[in-house]
């Protein structure tokens, strides 16, 4: 017996404005050809009228992701080919999704004048937590934003006055492989673990103004030995790459917040260069403290990959190797 062919179904939207519908079609309609990717759909414009040709699914999810998105141009939010990726995403997992709550959210404006907000539900979920709760974990693989977005709100703060102080963390460790001896004073020894922290700072901030406020101490980059002794008033702080944490060292940092503070945890799990023999002080963290009132945490999947799209597929690849090598230890 031959299976039916899925039923196709045309759905037809009209707009009042032609030159945002050709915004969002994108220069030589090459966002037409990333939409039409995304779902096998067919799209067809003429004048201000758009048919969307495919599967019924596929036709609705789409038109409902156009729809929004020219909703999104009307209010001024520049549409690029990587929004709508990362819009028919969230769409896909939740097709009654107002894009607006996130794409609107606005946490900074960089000094390239790059608006920094929300790509996913859960980056949404992560910045709302941060403006809520004095101490957030955000847990998930890389490229999801955690840092990102963390150092975006711990600025904004600082400009708002909100705190007086920003302090960046990370433990000092190699990531599985051996640096050997590392010339210089005690500053260029351990710069190159915090070179990441320094990347997404000087991303968002004029590297002199970022540079004046180091010197100042108003924003301080440490290896997360430093943290120790010490008790952090009207600061925000960020400790990155907990998953190399050791239980001391997690419990001497969240020890260390201060009044008129929050703190903002990041790691990924399943990138852990700690000995065999240490305890992962996020992965106990996180079973000792998800109960606590005040406390959030957040998690993220390969579906909040805000990097290229490649790195969605390699982070899907080895998730489906680590679940295999899981299956085999218990049989």
């Amino acid at each position: 017996m031959k299976q039916k062919p899925d039923s196709i179904s045309v759905r037809k939207i009209s707009f009042s404005d032609y030159n945002i519908i050709r915004s969002l079609l994108g220069e030589h309609d090459r966002n037409i050809k990333v939409i039409e990717k995304l779902e096998s759909v067919k799209l067809t414009l003429r004048g201000n009228h758009l048919s969307i040709t495919g599967d019924h699914l596929a036709a609705d999810l789409i038109h409902n992701l156009i729809i929004q998105l020219y909703n999104l141009l009307e209010k001024g939010y520049p549409i690029y080919p990587a929004d709508i990726d990362y819009a028919h995403r969230i769409l896909s997992s939740n097709n009654s999704v107002d894009l607006e709550k996130i794409f609107l959210d606005t946490v900074f404006i960089s000094s390239k004048k790059r608006v920094i907000t929300p790509k996913s539900i859960a980056q949404k979920l992560y910045i709302d937590s941060i403006r809520n709760y004095d101490m957030v974990f955000g847990i998930g693989p890389a490229g999801t934003g955690k840092t990102y977005l963390a150092m975006a709100m711990a600025i904004s703060a600082l400009l708002d006055k909100r705190v007086n102080r920003i302090v960046l963390a990370r433990p000092a460790v190699e990531a599985g492989e051996k640096l050997g001896f590392l010339p210089g004073d005690l500053s260029e020894k351990v710069n190159p673990y915090l070179r990441p922290l320094y990347d997404a700072l000087f991303d968002m901030i004029d590297f002199d103004k970022a540079s004046a406020l180091i010197h100042k101490g108003i924003i301080e980059v440490a290896p997360l030995a430093f943290m120790r002794g010490r008790t952090l008033n009207d600061a925000f702080v960020i400790l990155d790459e907990a998953q190399n944490t050791t239980s001391e060292q997690m419990k001497m940092f969240l020890t260390r917040l201060g009044w008129g503070s929050r703190a903002v945890i990041t790691g990924d799990i399943t990138q852990i260069d700690l000995p065999s023999d240490k305890v992962p002080g996020l992965i106990e963290a996180e079973k000792i403290l998800k109960n606590i009132e005040g406390i959030r945490f957040v998690y993220f999947s390969e579906i909040d990959v805000v990097r290229h799209h490649l790195v969605q597929d390699v982070i899907r690849a080895y998730n489906h190797l680590d679940r295999g090598k899981k299956r085999k230890r218990t049989t």
